[in-house]
């Protein structure tokens, strides 16, 4: 009980401090919407540089990652590998996006492409779509922060009141503080699980194996199955490449991503985040060590949920102090609330903007507006928080499963971006079709060739797209040249 009474007081040190922090950081931007919503588009680059890592390194990293590298082994390189694509991203897009924000007041996803189609249909589509994606990813973070509060403290504080003290504080500096808020939680944030990563990643391999070579050594002895494809668990290279494919595209459309790069305070300084971003993703490497260190030391008695791994390496079978495994807990809490706050600004943020705005609240002001997405993050929040206590089974699962929905919106934003010839009604069929068709492979069907269903449900949503344009353009030119005549 003593060394659980220590863990838990570190991390309520810690939550401590991280709401003291991100409180502090309310400015007088934070009261506007546009200070609220982009932090007043004026975000430098090591700001910019921990809030975008933060998007993406959430629970899944200290959970999700290493429990895939235990089950399946090698497959869970695709992590890196989809990863290795977010810097092409990040420079092929955010200039372009930043400088139509602050050229026409865009705040979401949603007011580029209403914007841009002249549809404000179109524009609440993306924004419910982009909801019932981020909804999911929000429910991970917090379902993460009470595994982890339960596992660490041996069960002095249950599932249900770790992930309710980590929702309050998250909530909290994100209604009060906004991007400010944010930006400034995740700098501390970013440092601190960064170094508990690499830590815990050599450290346990130390511990145990006498280094990371030396356990490598020992599986390929033992386990050698786990080190090939398609791994231990039979994942073949259809699903590997398409789940690639589907992070990597899909990444690219997540609504905080785009209010990331309105935020920014020029093209220069994105580009910037995007040739050092890499050095954040070095975070997965340790992390990834715990997972393929745990295949031996679990073989003769197998994990019953494998996102526990990293929880067990650490408490079970390394023996650390209480100290480090407050430590550890913290830093993990990190990679969730820094990403919950995130995940939690932007779901509001959208459902106001882009969903209420132009319906029930067309002629409210700006002041109303900011207390419509403040209150929403606590709607939205403790909505993820009643799915977190449902206990959904596999954290990688349920983000593969957003990632395929929110990939739908592709065609639609590269209309807006890149392609100025692609119609509305085209891209609003591609995008409800594809939908349609994601969720009913992914919940109905299964999905053929064993390829991730995001990816069978794109090239539905392509194909719908050009089907459109080449029916619909017969009949532009019919008009065009009627009006000649005229």
């Amino acid at each position: 009980m003593t060394d659980s009474l220590i863990v838990v007081g570190i991390t309520l040190t810690y939550l401590a401090a991280v709401l003291w922090v991100g409180l502090r950081a309310r400015d007088q931007a934070s009261s506007s919407l546009e200070g609220y919503v982009a932090g007043g588009r004026h975000v430098g680059v090591v700001i910019l540089f921990f809030i975008l890592g933060a998007e993406i390194f959430s629970a899944f990293a200290f959970l999700g990652a290493p429990g895939w590298a235990y089950q399946h082994g090698s497959p869970a390189f695709y992590i890196l590998a989809y990863l290795a694509l977010v810097p092409i991203t990040i420079w092929a897009l955010g200039p372009r996006v930043a400088e139509l924000g602050r050229r026409k007041g865009y705040l979401t996803q949603g007011d580029m492409i209403a914007d841009h189609y002249q549809s404000k249909p179109l524009g609440m589509l993306a924004g419910v779509i982009g909801v019932l994606a981020l909804v999911p990813y929000l429910t991970i973070q917090i379902a993460g922060a009470g595994l982890l509060f339960q596992a660490a403290t041996d069960g002095l504080v249950p599932f249900w009141l770790g992930a309710l003290m980590a929702f309050v504080v998250v909530a909290a500096y994100v209604f009060c503080s906004g991007l400010s808020g944010i930006g400034w939680t995740n700098l501390v944030q970013g440092i601190m699980m960064v170094a508990i990563a690499w830590f815990l990643g050599l450290s346990v391999s130390e511990r145990l194996y006498g280094g990371v070579g030396e356990m490598f050594v020992q599986l390929q002895q033992t386990a050698p199955e786990y080190l090939t494809m398609p791994g231990a668990t039979g994942m073949g290279w259809g699903y590997f490449s398409t789940a690639v494919l589907i992070s990597a595209f899909g990444g690219a459309m997540w609504p905080h991503l785009f209010m990331k790069f309105y935020s920014a305070d020029s093209g220069k300084t994105l580009r910037k985040v995007s040739v050092f971003y890499p050095l954040y993703a070095y975070l997965l490497v340790p992390l990834l060590f715990i997972g393929f260190a745990g295949i031996l030391v679990f073989a003769d008695e197998p994990l019953a949920r494998s996102d526990t791994v990293l929880l067990r390496m650490v408490m079970d079978v390394a023996n650390f102090s209480p100290w480090v495994i407050g430590l550890m807990l913290s830093g993990a809490l990190a990679a969730a609330m820094s990403t919950g706050a995130n995940l939690a600004h932007t779901a509001a943020i959208v459902l106001v903007r882009d969903v209420l705005a132009p319906t029930v609240m067309q002629r409210a002001s700006d002041r109303a507006m900011v207390a419509a997405t403040r209150w929403s993050v606590i709607g939205l929040s403790l909505l993820a928080y009643g799915f977190a206590l449902l206990n959904p089974a596999s954290l990688v699962l349920l983000l593969l499963g957003a990632y395929g929905l929110i990939v739908q919106l592709f065609p639609m934003v590269m209309g807006a971006l890149f392609l100025p010839r692609l119609r509305r009604a085209s891209v609003m069929l591609g995008a409800l079709v594809g939908s349609i068709a994601y969720l009913l492979m992914d919940f109905v069907w299964s999905s053929p060739l064993g390829w991730h269903a995001g990816v069978w449900a794109m090239l539905l949503n392509v194909a719908v797209v050009a089907l459109c344009q080449v029916c619909l353009q017969p009949r532009a030119q019919g008009h065009a040249v009627a009006g000649q005549e005229q």
